[in-house]
C-alpha cells in the first residue's frame, strides 16, 4: 500500500506503506487508509516528528561510538550504517509539506 498525502499548499507526496505508517504513528495518528492532519494539529505533528528524529540521531551516534570502540566490528558496521536511510531523510519532504501547509492554514489529508 502507498500513502498519498495531499495539501492545498503543496504538491502530493507519496510514501511507501512502512514509512507512511511510521510517520503517522509518530504523529499519534491511526495508520488508516484515510485520514487528516488539520492545520491546528500540524505544529504538534511537526514537534513529534522532530523529537523522533532527534531520538534516532542520538541512538545512531551512540551506536557509532560503541562500534568505534571495537575496531574489528567497525568496518562491518560502517557499511551497514552507510546504507541505512534515516528517519531524518525519510521525513524531510513530509516536514516540508507540513510546514508549508501550516503557513497557509491548510490541512494535510491522505487516502482521499
Amino acid at each position: 500500500m502507498l500513502y498519498k498525502f495531499k495539501s492545498r499548499a503543496t504538491g502530493d507526496l507519496i510514501l511507501l506503506n512502512e514509512q507512511g505508517r511510521r510517520l503517522l504513528q509518530i504523529m499519534g495518528k491511526e495508520p488508516a487508509a484515510q485520514g487528516i492532519v488539520t492545520a491546528a494539529q500540524i505544529p504538534a505533528a511537526i514537534a513529534a516528528i522532530e523529537a523522533a528524529i532527534a531520538q534516532e540521531d542520538q541512538a545512531i551516534r551512540g551506536a557509532k561510538r560503541q562500534v568505534e570502540a571495537d575496531a574489528d566490528a567497525a568496518q562491518e558496521q560502517d557499511g551497514a550504517a552507510a546504507d541505512r536511510i534515516t528517519l531524518r531523510q525519510r521525513a524531510t519532504p513530509f516536514l516540508d509539506m507540513l510546514r508549508r501547509s501550516a503557513a497557509e492554514d491548510a490541512d494535510v489529508v491522505w487516502g482521499v
